[in-house]
Formats: C-alpha cells, sequence, structure tokens
C-alpha cells in the first residue's frame, strides 16, 4: 500500500490496518459535522476525486410511509462530497459548500449507498460542481441524484513572525 501525503486519505490507510479499521475511520470523519453521525455511514472506497459510502434503512432514517427520508439522503450526499473533496483539493486550496440541488427519482425502499464524483480537472478557484447519487443497495436504483456546489479559494498565507 503506498503512503498517501493528503492527510485524510493517509488516515484512512493508517485506519485499515486495524481491525474494524473502516468502521473506525466513517466513525472519526462522521464527528466533523454531528448530523453525519444520524444515518451511521460506513465510507467503503475514498480516494481522489471519489467517495463511497453506505447506510443502513433502519427506524431513525425513515419517514412515515417507510422509506429513507429526504434529510438523511442529503446528509449522506454531503458527507461523502465532504469527504472526496477533503481527499481531493490540491494544497493551497480551501473549500466550503455553497448549494445543493438534488432530485428525487425513486422511493429509497432499501440500504442506501451513496456516490460522489469529480473530475480531476475540476478543481479550480471559484463555483466547482461535484456530483452526487444515492441509489438502492438491493438493485442500484438511483433515488436522489444531484450536485453540490462548493465554492473553492486560495487559502490565505500565513503571517511569518
Amino acid at each position: 500500500m503506498q503512503s498517501n501525503t493528503n492527510y485524510l486519505l493517509a488516515l484512512r490507510e493508517k485506519c485499515l490496518t486495524l481491525p474494524f479499521g473502516e468502521r473506525i475511520f466513517s466513525l472519526m470523519f462522521a464527528r466533523k459535522a454531528p448530523y453525519f453521525k444520524s444515518i451511521r455511514p460506513h465510507i467503503t472506497q475514498l480516494r481522489e476525486n471519489y467517495c463511497e459510502l453506505r447506510f443502513n434503512k433502519r427506524k431513525a432514517v425513515q419517514n412515515h410511509i417507510g422509506t429513507v427520508h429526504a434529510i438523511a439522503l442529503c446528509n449522506g450526499l454531503e458527507m461523502a462530497m465532504g469527504a472526496l473533496a477533503e481527499a481531493s483539493i490540491p494544497k493551497g486550496l480551501r473549500w466550503i459548500p455553497k448549494g445543493m440541488s438534488v432530485q428525487y427519482t425513486a422511493k429509497a425502499n432499501d440500504h442506501i449507498r451513496v456516490i460522489a464524483e469529480i473530475e480531476p480537472n475540476a478543481w479550480q478557484v471559484g463555483d466547482v460542481p461535484v456530483s452526487v447519487r444515492a441509489e438502492r443497495e438491493s438493485d442500484g436504483t438511483v433515488v436522489i441524484s444531484g450536485e453540490i456546489i462548493i465554492y473553492v479559494s486560495e487559502k490565505p498565507k500565513q503571517a511569518h513572525q
């Protein structure tokens, strides 16, 4: 396994050497935003420009008709995008979410797999779109798809004292 210079990819590599390493890493990353923990996410793949996670359909993430509720799906989309961004953004740049547009395309009546991806050459200062989608785990049907716009800017220069 090669060593990564990106802090998040290096942390994941380190966690993967431990028993239940994927779970440990997923819990650590989910602590970045308290609402991520609500879906109990499990990051199954993370590399530059790509993140995949899953979470189970369970009572805590269901709506009144027994499907995974919209906010749980959006939490999964935002977490996958955030992990992708942290693992991919070039040094010297920073990002912040700016907007999200999604379309609900089918009932989320199963465990959920979430995918966020971006073209490697998309990293530039300004608005950067990240493609996101969530699928039913049983049959791969897309239940929500969309785009999260992140605003990318240069990190401020550190003042030397």
